[in-house]
């Protein structure tokens, strides 16, 4: 490389720990979980040990019906829990034995003056309230209730005090501590206390960022987005590298709550691993399929449609998609509405082109017995089970920009149809009303401008990403071909000069909708009645830079 230029390297590891930190053995055990699993053979594995256990009220009783020796928390602290169990553990004898530094000759002091016994290990995990809050109909009392106070003190206490306590925040971890303990004759090393720790601070600042943001989302809060946008998403998978191979290793972080429906949260069912771009490219199809009601197949490459369509079967509205540009559809993604069935998926073994993935609510089995054995690609291609599609849109739609963020409203309210006005001498005949409704809902996931043809539903002409209108219209012409005589046209926004609908004349369009508003919409339309076109406006329009 040139002088003075840039290389990335990867970032040296440095091991921050030494002598100071501590191996003690633990000894005595602080357990107050609201999810129970795993806890009982946690607890018991502890006790072999040796480990006096100490729990809260449910978790005392999950572990003595276990059969499992454990003290309440309540004979150690000398006080009741009260309040409803909302206090309990906020006790010096309980953050105490957390917090103090076994190192510390000080606190040896004062902790043996106090009469507070050491606790060496907290297993805690919180009321669940991002579940409670995303249940339809919450209400602010029911979400107050799963507010949990002390077991984010528990949890902030232990992961201070890394150095001498270790912190158990998730129940995936209780196999790696008690292996860790028979590793090391009954303590825990350093480097896993600190991985722990930071797991624990991550799950308090995730905990209490759901509470603020669920709170200034509510109807009684001033507006409408918070003051300070907090966002929490956990890791789900590294992937091989970036948008391009010269980029470092990207991640696949998932939203917390995880979305029902995403593509973040589908099963993938066969195929290689997923890239960055599959990913882009895959929720595109995922949110485009989920805008009609009747079964639906899309084709999507570079993130647009290159071919759409809806039909009586998801059978006929994937041999109707994969017709609309056959050429593109070489290399692309295939989204669904409908169950897979096995005449689509012979249907799709019989492509001849590569499919790169396949995304739907599901696959019947005789469907991925035949994805998994017929086409020539059958190795590669990725196989995504979205499950059912209903209610699942993001609320927000956010996009980086250099410095900060772009946040917005997600554009998914549903389409006034009774609103639209027809604009011209000649209103649509009732096939032309059925493909622009088609038509508009396949504008608003296509880069503006945006100019889609539409004939019996099926997506036969697209202009995409264009700098001029007129050029988009004139491209979605060009592909189209043929196709262009009968077929409606749809624009993401509004004709500024009446060239793009003299072009989608001279092509035989014979129906247009658009949002209207500009102040040349009298010349459009006079143009549009010049060549006998229908043209509707909605009063929307659906940029997507």
């Amino acid at each position: 490389m040139a002088s003075g230029g840039w290389r990335w390297a990867p970032r040296k590891k440095v091991d921050p720990f030494n002598s100071a930190v501590s191996m003690n053995k633990i000894k005595r055990a602080l357990i107050s979980v609201t999810d129970k699993t795993g806890v009982a053979d946690f607890a018991r594995g502890l006790a072999k040990r040796g480990v006096e256990i100490v729990a809260t009220g449910g978790t005392v009783r999950a572990l003595a019906d276990e059969g499992v020796r454990v003290r309440s928390i309540e004979d150690v602290t000398g006080f009741p829990e009260c309040l409803n169990g909302r206090v309990k553990t906020l006790h010096p004898k309980i953050h105490g034995g957390i917090l103090n530094a076994r190192a510390n000759d000080e606190h040896r002091g004062q902790i043996a003056r106090l009469d507070i016994q050491p606790i060496d290990l907290v297993a805690v995990n919180l009321y669940a309230f991002e579940e409670a809050t995303a249940k339809a109909g919450a209400t602010l009392d029911e979400a107050i209730e799963h507010i949990d106070i002390g077991g984010p003190a528990l949890l902030r206490s232990a992961a201070k005090n890394w150095g001498d306590v270790t912190v158990v925040s998730d129940p995936a971890d209780y196999a790696r501590v008690l292996a860790a303990l028979g590793e090391n004759d009954g303590a825990t090393p350093p480097q896993l206390r600190f991985e722990l720790a930071g797991k624990a601070f991550a799950l308090t600042a995730r905990y209490d960022a759901a509470i603020a943001n669920f709170l200034e989302a509510r109807p009684e809060a001033p507006a409408n987005l918070p003051r300070h946008l907090r966002l929490t998403f956990v890791q789900r998978q590294e992937l091989r590298y970036g948008e391009n191979p010269h980029q470092r290793p990207a991640h696949l972080y998932a939203a917390c709550p995880q979305a029902v429906s995403s593509v973040v949260a589908a099963e993938q069912l066969h195929g290689k691993q997923l890239s960055y771009n599959n990913f882009i490219d895959l929720d595109v199809a995922l949110q485009l399929v989920r805008e009609f009601e009747q079964p639906a197949a899309v084709c999507i490459k570079h993130a647009n449609p290159c071919g759409a369509a809806a039909a009586d079967t998801p059978g006929d509205a994937l041999s109707k998609s994969l017709a609309g540009d056959p050429a593109a559809a070489y290399g692309c993604i295939i989204g669904l509405n409908r169950t897979v069935d096995a005449r689509s998926a012979e249907r799709l073994a019989s492509q001849a082109d590569f499919v790169e993935a396949i995304i739907a609510p599901e696959f019947a089995p005789e469907a991925l017995d035949v994805l998994r054995t017929k086409p020539s690609w059958k190795k590669n291609v990725r196989i995504l089970q979205a499950g059912r599609l209903e209610n699942s849109r993001s609320e927000w739609s956010l996009r980086q920009v250099s410095g900060g963020l772009l946040v917005q409203p997600s554009d998914d309210s549903s389409e006034e149809f009774d609103d639209w006005q027809i604009r011209t001498d000649r209103a649509p005949t009732p096939a032309e009303d059925t493909d622009l409704r088609f038509a508009w809902l396949l504008c608003k996931h296509v880069k503006s401008n945006a100019i889609v043809l539409v004939k019996d539903q099926a997506l036969v002409g697209l202009g995409a990403g264009q700098v001029s209108r007129v050029d988009s219209a004139r491209l979605a012409v060009s592909k189209a071909g043929a196709g262009a005589a009968g077929a409606v046209l749809g624009s993401d926004a509004f004709f500024p000069f009446r060239d793009g609908v003299d072009a989608a004349a001279a092509a035989g369009v014979t129906a247009i909708i658009q949002p209207g508003g500009s102040k040349r919409d009298d010349e459009t339309i006079a143009a549009a009645d010049e060549h006998n076109i229908a043209m509707v406006f909605t009063g929307r329009r659906h940029f997507r830079h």
